[in-house]
């Protein structure tokens, strides 16, 4: 039994090594987090999974195709709550302990960068890029409109009337500083 795990050691240690490999040729000797980025990807199939094994125990079924306005006010939504979530200056207490401020980068929102090493500088990058948050609410978004259809729909058109008056206040602007000229 010792020998038994002996060697399953060294079979990790080998795995670990050949990662590493991989991860300073892929990154060319710049600092790139691809040990970080393959856990999170190992995260999220298991999140993804878990809403599959939640709609699957629901036996919801799956339409045939998504309904069109459902699609906008989610894209909308989680374009919405991917910023605030990541850029906004309101949540940054959520990401403070993954990220350091660096400055303002415009209204209501500032910009971040990832702060230690390891899961904290992964999720540090995750929680203040939009782009990568938004993966994560897309899939609970789908999950949630698979389980609870009229509450995400609540949630979703909610979040698109935020989303488009932002776009107003930014037009708003735009037009009160044209005129300004």
């Amino acid at each position: 039994m010792v020998q038994n795990s002996r060697e399953k050691g060294a079979g990790v240690r080998r795995i670990r090594e050949a990662f590493r490999r991989a991860g300073r040729a892929y990154s060319s000797g710049e600092e790139h987090r691809l040990g970080g980025h393959a856990g999170a990807v190992v995260a999220f199939g298991a999140y993804t999974a878990a809403w599959g094994a939640a709609v699957r125990l629901r036996k919801v079924p799956l339409p045939e195709r998504p309904e069109p306005w459902d699609v906008l006010f989610a894209a909308a939504a989680t374009f919405r709550l991917g910023r605030l979530l990541s850029k906004g200056s309101v949540t940054s207490p959520l990401r403070a302990p993954f990220t350091r401020y660096e400055k303002a980068s415009g209204p209501a929102e500032v910009s971040e960068s990832p702060r230690g090493d390891g899961v904290r500088a992964t999720v540090g990058e995750l929680v203040s890029c939009p782009f990568c948050l938004s993966v994560w609410l897309t899939t609970t978004a789908t999950g949630a409109a698979l389980l609870w259809p009229k509450a995400t729909r609540t949630v979703t058109g909610g979040l698109s009337v935020l989303a488009a008056a932002d776009a107003m206040q930014f037009g708003y602007d735009c037009l009160v500083q044209k005129n300004g000229e």
